[in-house]
C-alpha cells in the first residue's frame, strides 16, 4: 500500500517500527501552477472496503511539508492507533496559507481547502463529510487551520492551533508578513480582514470543534489568550489550554498527540450519531 515518489524519499524518516505507512507525492495546484509536495500518512489497517476521517496538519514558518513527520513522528503511529488518515501540505515557506491579497502567486488557502481536499478525497478511501475531516497546525500553520476552517466550514468540522500566530497584527515586520500582507501604511484593512481573531467573529456555537493551545514561554501566548477571551465572551465552546513550554519543536511534538486524541473523540462521536439515525 506504499505509493511513494522516489525523489522525495529522502526528506522523510524512516519509519521502520511505526504500523502505519507515509506516502509522498506531489499534487498539482491549478489555481498557483504547480505541484505542491505532500506526505499522507495511513493506517496499517487501510483498505479501499473502508473510509476514513481525515487529519490536515500544517506546517510553521520557513518548514515545510516533512516537519510534522520530523518533529512528532509519533503521529504515524497514531494514525494506526486511531484509524484515521493524516495530510501534510507543503504551505510554502511564509504563505500564512491565505490567498495572499498582496501577491497574487500565493493562493494557500485554494490550495488545501479545495484543491488538496478534492484530491485526496478523489485518490484514498476518505470519509467526506465535514464531520470527519478536521484540520490543524503549528504556528503559522496554527494561524492557517484556524482561519482556513472557519472561512471554509462546509470542509471542516474540527480545528486546532498549536503556539498559533492568532493575531498577526502586533508582528507586522517578522516572518514575511508585509510580502503576505501588504504594507501596514497603505494596506491594513488586508491585516484586519485576514488575521484570525478577526475571523473567528464570524463563527457561531457550535459550528465548529476547536482546540487551541500554548506554551507559557511561547511569543503567541497573549495573542492566544486574547482569543481565548473573545471566544469565551461569544460563547463559543472551546478546548483552551496553557502548559510549560516554549515555541519549539519540543513543545509542539508533544502538543500534536493531545489535538489527535481530540480529534479522533470527535470522530468517534460523529459515527455514533450516524449509527444511532441508521439502525
Amino acid at each position: 500500500m506504499k505509493r511513494t515518489i522516489l525523489i522525495l524519499l529522502a526528506c522523510i524518516p524512516a519509519i521502520s517500527g511505526f504500523a502505519g505507512q507515509a506516502d509522498t507525492l506531489k499534487v498539482y495546484s491549478q489555481s498557483m501552477k504547480k505541484s505542491i509536495p505532500v506526505v499522507v500518512i495511513i493506517p496499517d489497517t487501510y483498505t479501499a472496503e473502508k473510509t476514513y476521517p481525515v487529519v490536515y496538519l500544517l506546517h510553521g514558518y520557513g518548514g515545510n511539508f516533512t516537519q510534522w513527520v520530523n518533529h512528532a513522528p509519533q503521529i504515524i503511529e497514531e494514525a494506526d492507533r486511531y484509524d484515521i488518515m493524516i495530510v501534510c501540505p507543503d504551505g510554502g515557506y511564509s504563505s500564512w496559507y491565505l490567498d495572499s491579497p498582496s501577491d497574487t502567486t500565493s493562493k494557500y488557502e485554494t490550495f488545501v481547502s479545495r484543491e488538496l481536499v478534492a484530491y485526496i478525497d478523489a485518490h484514498y478511501s476518505t470519509r467526506r463529510q465535514r464531520e470527519f475531516r478536521a484540520i490543524s497546525g503549528l504556528s503559522m500553520g496554527g494561524h492557517g487551520a484556524l482561519y482556513l476552517s472557519v472561512r471554509n466550514k462546509e470542509i471542516y468540522g474540527a480545528a486546532g492551533s498549536i503556539a498559533g500566530g492568532v493575531d498577526v497584527r502586533p508582528f507586522p515586520t517578522r516572518w514575511d508578513m508585509l510580502r503576505v500582507f501588504g504594507d501596514t501604511l497603505c494596506c491594513w484593512d488586508n491585516w484586519n480582514r485576514h488575521t484570525v481573531i478577526n475571523v473567528i467573529k464570524d463563527l457561531k456555537p457550535g459550528e465548529l470543534s476547536l482546540i487551541i493551545d500554548c506554551g507559557y514561554d511561547d511569543f503567541f501566548l497573549e495573542v492566544n489568550r486574547n482569543l481565548h477571551k473573545q471566544l469565551l465572551e461569544d460563547g463559543i465552546p472551546h478546548d483552551y489550554t496553557e502548559r510549560p513550554g516554549a515555541h519549539n519543536k519540543e513543545y509542539w511534538g508533544n502538543s500534536i498527540s493531545y489535538h489527535l486524541l481530540y480529534f479522533s473523540k470527535f470522530f468517534r462521536k460523529n459515527e455514533v450519531k450516524i449509527d444511532k439515525s441508521n439502525p
